[in-house]
């Protein structure tokens, strides 16, 4: 999910009207969602660009989605500009100043005249310079920068030095970009009095609101990211566009996370590798109502063919967010990791040992030792001379005039020299830069679990943060009027309720944060109010109970009325048909009553379809196939899942297959699973056998 749903890019110019035919400097705009680009379209003067820029904002502000508008003007001018200008800092305020005094129309404008009457208000010359006005000579305005000076401002902003931008206050010739922030300030301003308090100016305000006005610099990204078209300037719009508008809400916190100053902040400056291609994941869009649907006439559904579909219908659903190591352990990467720099990063010793040029070819050799020695982390600062030899200790990298390292224990050794026996190859002993990792080459993928490995090589690399999905929220939920909690009193007819502790523990085991939403009586509409209020605080939801086509099976008869319900026939054994679908956007996976079947059904189904939700790949538990220990002739139709636990090497299964039976499942260590097809099963005869440590996280 992305922090705005459009992005609308906006390259701004200060000269006069363009004519009809589309062209290079002018103003092209262009508008964006979930990374994918319009047209970028041409406007050939400000007074039609501002009513197309209104036009689009309006559209979007009633259409209810948020849009992030990207100028490419300085929002602001270096410090202590506005305030010596007009005595008041606030840079939004000088935005009106400048609206009150620039006349403009198509084919004329006063941003000379304007510029040399600011200058007058300035001792030395400047800050403005370069009147572009063949011929005519403007007041205080100088044409170069001759004599440039003595007027307390400086000529850029901090966010221009650190990317590269031009002076705000340059009128003319190559570079200049002072006649665009001139006339940018008044259509700036007549924006945010038009959309009042549904607009924001970032950095100067919070961007919370439905519009949010940035400043933007089209040269971030190098020229060779430009898409093909006959205008660089339409070019560029597209691309930024189309970057921003594919930035996760975890990219959107990184790079707004930035205080309010008087000078502004070009957006994605401190961050240009977001905008990267290879650092970003495509939008998911909201799962669509008939992900869940199966293909029209299925009676029953093949286990692997309902798992073929759900791997291919799911998608994440959760944010990202950047964390250091200390703290992504157990976490699924949102987009895969290369390398900082080379693991090792300069050729090193493997052992204790000297260094020396190799080959040396068989027989006896002495060596004269060099001065010094190379250890980890003081690396000798010189060159081994020819035909010498170094002390070295292991993770030294290797000196310069070295290539070789003998073992220590091969060697023997004086104060001055050392004898060995050849041949030793080029190379022994010596570890190569980058034999374990390249700078800049894949180290992780996206959709990885981060184990405490993943940790250790990351950091090995260099990496000191990493983004990753948001955590999964699951809400667990029973149903039925004759369950009741453990420890409080229970007639005959009345059952303790199994499975929420279960699937609960489940959920915290496959690494989501579980959360319990209790019990809802057989009463459709306290169910709603409890499914409503799961779908604001839970990004997918697991129920038990109530699954099936029955009178008193209300969480299918809910979801049903969402029409994006699809109840699944599958040919599984223990289990009932699977209740599937949205509610208010969040996936519903309704499982069985039944404890035995609702596990089965957890971890077949369930364990998978929740990890593609939480933005890690689609997994398959880990099998074995071993000798059974028992017999059984197996009907053709279903698969089974059979409790089972290893005996020796061999697999035993429950003494019942009751699915009624929970003991089964403290009893198993896993599940054996038969396939579709009619079988006879012998002592002897090799089953796939599925540990429970397989399902987990």
């Amino acid at each position: 999910m992305s922090r705005f749903d459009s992005v609308l890019m906006v390259d701004w110019s200060g000269g006069h009207d363009r004519g009809a035919t589309p062209k290079k400097d002018a103003i092209w705009t262009c508008l964006a969602r979930a990374g994918h680009a319009e047209a970028p379209v041409y406007h050939r003067n400000r007074q039609v660009a501002e009513a197309a820029v209104t036009q689009i904002l309006r559209a979007e502000l009633d259409a209810g989605r948020r849009t992030l508008v990207g100028f490419d003007l300085c929002f602001a001018y270096p410090v202590p500009f506005a305030e010596t200008l007009t005595g008041n800092p606030d840079p939004l305020d000088l935005w009106d100043w400048f609206e009150a005094r620039v006349t403009d129309t198509p084919t004329a404008n006063n941003r000379f005249a304007l510029a040399g009457e600011i200058n007058a208000r300035f001792p030395g010359t400047g800050p403005f310079w370069a009147n572009g006005r063949p011929g005519h000579d403007v007041e205080h305005l100088p044409r170069t920068k001759a004599g440039y000076g003595g007027h307390g401002i400086p000529e850029q902003r901090a966010t221009d030095l650190a990317c590269g931008g031009f002076s705000p206050f340059q009128l003319a010739g190559a570079g200049a970009v002072g006649g665009q922030v001139i006339m940018g300030f008044p259509t700036l301003a007549r924006l945010r009095r038009t959309f009042g308090d549904a607009l924001a100016v970032w950095p100067f305000e919070q961007p919370t609101r439905p519009i949010t006005l940035v400043e933007t610099y089209f040269s971030l990204l190098p020229a060779s990211n430009l898409p093909d078209h006959a205008v660089k300037d339409a070019a560029q719009v597209a691309l930024y566009a189309m970057r921003f508008s594919a930035l996760s809400k975890g990219d959107w916190d990184i790079l707004l996370d930035h205080p309010a100053d008087a000078e502004g902040r070009v957006l994605g400056a401190d961050h240009v590798g977001l905008l990267e291609p290879s650092a970003q994941i495509p939008q998911a869009p909201p799962l669509r109502n008939d992900c869940f649907a199966m293909p029209q006439g299925a009676h029953w559904t093949p286990v692997d063919e309902a798992l073929a579909h759900l791997r291919a219908e799911l998608s994440p659903v959760v944010g990202t967010e950047t964390l250091p190591l200390s703290q992504a352990t157990g976490r699924i990467l949102a987009r895969p990791v290369t390398a900082t720099r080379s693991h090792p990063p300069h050729p090193n010793s493997a052992v204790d040992g000297y260094a020396l040029a190799g080959p040396l070819p068989e027989g006896a050799h002495s060596l004269p030792l060099a001065p010094g020695r190379a250890a980890a982390g003081v690396p000798f600062d010189g060159t081994v001379p020819p035909g010498h030899a170094l002390r070295i200790l292991t993770g030294a990298n290797i000196p310069a005039g070295t290539d070789t390292v003998v073992l220590q224990e091969d060697v023997a050794a004086t104060d001055t020299h050392i004898a060995l026996n050849g041949p030793l190859k080029r190379g022994a002993n010596a570890r190569r830069a980058g034999e374990d990792m390249v700078a800049g080459s894949p180290v992780l993928p996206g959709g990885r679990r981060l184990t405490p490995a993943d940790l250790a090589t990351l950091a090995a690399c260099g990496t000191a943060t990493v983004t990753v999905h948001s955590p999964l929220r699951v809400g667990v939920l029973s149903t039925g009027d004759e369950l009741r909690d453990p420890g409080t009193p229970a007639t005959d007819g009345e059952i303790f309720d199994a499975n929420r502790p279960m699937l609960l523990d489940d959920v915290a085991r496959w690494g989501h944060i579980p959360v319990d939403l209790g019990r809802a009586p057989d009463d459709r509409e306290t169910l709603r109010a409890i499914l409503s209020d799961a779908a604001t605080k839970c990004d997918a939801i697991l129920t038990s109970g109530g699954a099936s086509a029955g009178d008193e099976d209300h969480v299918s008869a809910l979801l049903s009325d969402t029409g994006s319900f699809a109840l699944w026939r599958i040919a599984v054994k223990p289990g009932r048909p699977l209740a599937l679908g949205l509610w208010d956007e969040t996936p519903v996976f309704g499982l069985p009553g039944n404890p035995v079947a609702a596990q089965v059904c957890a971890l077949i189904f369930a364990r998978p379809a929740l990890a593609r939700l939480a933005g890690a790949d689609w997994s398959a538990p880990q099998a074995f196939t071993v000798p059974a220990a028992f017999t059984k002739s197996k009907k053709p139709g279903r698969r089974e899942y059979l409790r089972a636990r290893l005996t020796d090497g061999a697999a035993e299964v429950f003494a019942s297959e009751g699915s009624g039976r929970v003991s089964g499942l403290s009893w198993a260590t896993g599940l054996v699973e038969l396939p579709d097809h009619a079988c006879d099963v012998v002592p002897g005869t090799l089953v796939r056998y599925l540990p429970f440590a397989s399902f987990l996280a």
